[in-house]
């Protein structure tokens, strides 16, 4: 064997070694641990199995022992969803048709190219923006002729009432990607109200009339609508400003990012609703971030459902809907979870980055109830009666609350 072959034989065996170690670390990340077993309990699959799914969702394959009864899905994964590809990007959404359990919330992820336009529409529902990444253009009119305009990037939020017609076109780079919310389990992103399908419907007589012009002026409309179509990214924005009859009287946007969060030793909440931001009439949210090891508390919202979005990491979560059922989830990036009104849980981060996500609810206020508050100002015996635990359990627990709370 010459030198040559002797080399190119090591590379190869080299290149095929590495192969099989990264095959075989894929395939261990993607093993369920331990399988459908619980102590003495369950028993290996014999059947068919999915191991990616399984392990991403390992208490539901083998779950806690405090688990009972039986609960309805909670999580969904946007991966599972239909996709709606356009020339200027998607948009895909979880709604109750693909989440029963969500009869409230409804969820819309969206991406434009750079330039690319979600065109102008309106909505029957309330809807509430979060941009994920890149930056975008925000326009509006209200029924008084007031204008709107801002530019918006990565964490930043905004607001448009039922009936007020918008736009949405990404900026420069790499253009943007976003979460759309609505109070309407029911919302459905193909029945929007859009400027081009609307003119297509329209007789052009009646165009003409409407803006005292020649029919002939309309001879370029579109057929049918463009939804999410490119476009050059757009120019300065005060270049670009158009005033109207005025400055609405609340901004349509909030600079999230730039609000000061509820820091605790175990990560940081930044709500906001109409409190902070009077334009959100119908839904409030809360941007969460938990350290690894670290968990949102033990509480519930007696207001509204929650519907959360994961961003980054992974996390498990236990719900108790009463009558001795409650059910264990677990999540990562990508994924939708949900919890009826009332109902108690927690967010756990499992993994070992920061974990990052949304949680939103139908109401114009935040509202939730703590578990330690509860018992901390509940007079001690009646406590004691109840769970036989130490004075010392609830000492610690502050007036103000520390929604996060670490490993």
């Amino acid at each position: 064997m010459s030198n040559l072959q002797r080399r190119d034989f090591m590379v190869t065996g080299l290149a095929a070694t590495t192969a099989a170690l990264a095959g075989a670390a894929r395939a261990a990340a993607q093993e369920p641990s331990g399988g459908p077993i619980r102590g003495k309990e369950g028993a290996s699959i014999l059947g068919p199995t999915n191991p990616s799914r399984e392990a991403q969702s390992r208490d539901r394959l083998a779950p806690p022992v405090t688990d009972h009864g039986t609960l309805p899905n909670l999580k969904f994964s946007f991966a599972d969803t239909h996709n709606r590809l356009q020339p200027g990007g998607w948009a895909r959404q979880t709604t109750h048709r693909e989440m029963p359990v969500a009869t409230d919330l409804a969820i819309v992820n969206m991406r434009l190219k750079a330039g690319a336009i979600r065109e102008m529409h309106w909505h029957k529902e309330t809807e509430w923006g979060f941009v994920v990444k890149g930056s975008m253009r925000v326009t509006a009119v209200d029924d008084q002729g007031r204008a709107f305009q801002d530019d918006i990037t990565e964490g930043n939020i905004w607001n448009f009432p039922t009936g007020i017609p918008h736009s949405l076109q990404a900026l420069g780079g790499d253009g943007c990607e976003f979460l759309l919310l609505f109070d309407d389990g029911d919302f459905n992103e193909d029945e929007t109200f859009l400027l081009t399908d609307w003119l297509a419907h329209t007789p052009r007589e009646a165009l003409a009339k409407n803006f005292g012009v020649p029919e002939e002026a309309f001879a370029k409309i579109p057929k049918e609508e463009l939804y999410i179509f490119p476009a050059d990214v757009p120019g300065p924005l005060e270049k670009d400003r158009v005033t109207g009859a005025g400055p609405v009287p609340k901004s349509y946007t909030h600079r999230l990012m730039d609000q000061k969060p509820v820091e605790t030793k175990g990560g940081r909440v930044r709500i906001v609703d109409s409190s902070v931001f009077p334009a959100t009439t119908a839904i409030s949210a809360a941007l969460v971030e938990v350290e690894p090891g670290g968990m949102r508390e033990l509480h519930w919202h007696p207001n509204s459902d929650e519907l959360q979005y994961y961003l980054e990491g992974r996390s498990r979560m236990t719900v108790y809907a009463s009558e001795s059922s409650a059910g264990t989830f677990d999540y990562q990036a990508g994924d939708v979870g949900y919890v009826p009104r009332n109902m108690p849980h927690y967010i756990e981060n499992t993994g070992d980055s920061l974990l990052r996500y949304i949680e939103v609810w139908k109401s114009p206020w935040f509202s939730d109830v703590s578990l330690r508050q509860w018992l901390a100002f509940t007079p001690y015996e009646l406590v004691r009666a109840h769970l036989g635990i130490d004075r010392s359990v609830l000492a610690p627990i502050q007036v103000h609350k520390t929604p996060v709370v670490p490993a």
